[in-house]
């Protein structure tokens, strides 16, 4: 029955748009080395944050040619290697429209370690043909120290019923937790955390998290296990529902992504190893699900995947 669900899904996802194969995959081509891919759309035009020297930026006019279109810091600003020594690329970015400014969102840290930041830039006219110009750097919004039971990186901005955007954040440690932002983007003090995943069991291997709304439901996608191992990648994209914002989220079984639960979505297969650190872009009532994978062919390097994202007949997601 699941699998015949599935195949129903994938027919569903065929119909739905010129630019994807009968597959529901999009034939990505160009600029496609990536790495936590987040994507946006500016007028007529994608643009691609990833993580990377600066924030590397790419461009595309229909999500499948994509070109580089430079990155969003020249120079790192300075209180990134003050804070956290040895800092270097910024990770997983997110990136989002509030009002008639765009907010970007960046993890600062060293690998392996939880001393760790959040950073923000913000733009007040985000021109898609020079994408990189205008950002302006506004520091820290979360920061994590070796004694926090947690870690400062991933974030994701989320949005309740009320319209009150959430920095979704977290690796490894205790999980996955979201915290109130204020109306210009920085957290609000004092505010409460909110624990929303963890694998409290050994290696404690989630991260990447991405809170969505559909359809009633909210559900939160996490990537398990490790990345950045090229086609030695173990990373798969898992997801939870709940009927409530902060949750409790629970997979398909009805197990808690608080205890490690979270059903599978997408795991690899020959020639993509590791997918995951997923986002999802809602362009015009479709949903693409964007996320990278390490491509065998390309001797195990990170690469741009894109799909649409469908849903059963019990309103779980669905990736081709």
């Amino acid at each position: 029955m699941k699998f015949l669900t599935l195949v129903l899904g994938l027919l569903v996802l065929a119909t739905l748009g010129a630019q994807e194969g009968q597959d529901g995959k999009v034939a990505v081509t160009g600029a496609v080395a990536t790495h936590d891919p987040t994507v946006v759309k500016v007028g007529q035009t994608y643009l691609r944050f990833s993580s990377g020297r600066g924030v590397p930026v790419a461009v595309s006019p229909d999500l499948i040619h994509w070109e580089l279109g430079g990155q969003v810091f020249s120079q790192n600003p300075e209180w990134t290697s003050v804070k956290i020594p040895g800092s270097g690329d910024f990770w997983a970015p997110d990136v989002v429209l509030r009002g008639s400014q765009w907010r970007l969102y960046y993890a600062v840290s060293t690998f392996g370690s939880n001393r760790s930041a959040i950073g923000l830039a913000v733009n007040q006219a985000l021109d898609p043909k020079r994408p990189t110009e205008g950002w302006v750097d506004r520091g820290t919004v979360l920061e994590s120290f070796r004694e926090d039971d947690f870690n400062a990186i991933d974030p994701q901005i989320a949005q309740d019923k009320a319209g009150e955007d959430w920095l979704v954040y977290g690796s490894f440690w205790s999980g996955i937790h979201m915290r109130l932002l204020a109306a210009d983007g920085t957290l609000v003090p004092r505010g409460q955390d909110v624990a929303l995943a963890s694998r409290p069991e050994e290696p404690h291997a989630l991260e990447g998290a991405y809170l969505l709304s559909h359809g009633g439901n909210y559900y939160l996608f996490v990537s398990f296990d490790f990345c950045c191992r090229g086609k030695r990648s173990t990373y798969n994209i898992r997801v939870g529902r709940s009927e409530s914002f902060a949750g409790p989220y629970v997979d398909r079984d009805g197990k808690p992504l608080l205890q490690g639960g979270g059903t599978l979505l997408k795991a690899s297969e020959d020639p993509d190893y590791g997918p995951g650190h997923n986002s999802v872009l809602d362009d015009g009532g479709k949903e693409y699900i964007v996320y990278h994978t390490y491509d065998a062919r390309y001797g195990g390097m990170s690469r741009l995947r894109i799909s649409l994202l469908g849903w059963d007949d019990a309103g779980w997601p669905l990736v081709p």
